[in-house]
């Protein structure tokens, strides 16, 4: 079995099925958390802002069992509205999306809150209007902040989504289950093994080229500013 063309196959089927859980659910919280990070950031209401805060981070203390649960649970309820799958792609997509928010709001939200303000102040001097100084000043100086957060939740959403093969999502984890039903030590190191390489690969990518593409043109003009 372990030799043949087909188990290989299968192998790759799990391995896409991860990189594609992994990734869309990245997408989704990157284009939530890094607005609301800049919100939050922007905000002069600091109780708002921590409070939303600490919201996210008390989401992130529930056990990944537990939310998986919970989620499956109110889609089982939503279900009596609106025709949504209570198992697969969609719920496991939702709860690693939840879970990689906080690490790439938190970046978002320190690294615009870190910048000096002398330069801001120079920015409205010259007449910037404020969405000129966030796309020109603020998020490129802040990029480097938020590139950490992502890569935090791109390693942690690697790993997690072992966890959501409990509800038929697919990807490595279900190779790890099956080794663990079965007591079949080679099955597990199938789906370990190429989850390791999978995180240390992409981890090593974005290290390597995010800093290349943080020299873009307008963060060059920014830091020459």
């Amino acid at each position: 079995m372990f030799f043949s063309a087909s188990f290989y196959q299968y192998v790759l089927s799990k391995i896409y099925e991860h990189l594609q859980i992994t990734f869309t659910s990245l997408f989704l919280a990157s284009i939530l958390a890094i607005p609301l990070g800049s919100i939050l950031a922007k905000s002069t209401n600091a109780f708002f802002a921590n409070v939303i805060l600490r919201i996210v981070a008390a989401i992130q203390t529930v056990p990944g069992l537990a939310l998986i649960a919970l989620t499956t649970a109110m889609l089982v309820l939503l279900r009596s509205y609106i025709l949504v799958p209570t198992v697969g792609f969609l719920p496991g997509t939702l709860v690693l999306s939840i879970y990689a928010i906080l690490p790439m709001m938190n970046s978002t939200y320190s690294g615009i809150r870190g910048i000096d303000p002398s330069l801001l102040e120079v920015a409205r001097g010259m007449g910037m209007t404020r969405m000129q100084m966030f796309s020109m000043i603020e998020f490129p100086l802040a990029l480097p902040a938020i590139l950490m957060g992502f890569r935090v939740s791109l390693v942690w959403t690697f790993g997690s989504a072992t966890l959501t093969s409990l509800i038929g999502s697919g990807g490595l984890g279900d190779l790890i289950l099956q080794g663990l039903r079965t007591m079949n030590v080679p099955i597990i190191c199938f789906g370990t093994i190429p989850l390791m390489i999978l995180a240390i690969f992409f981890d090593g990518l974005v290290a390597h080229f995010g800093p290349k593409l943080l020299k873009g043109p307008s963060y060059k003009t920014t830091e020459n500013s």
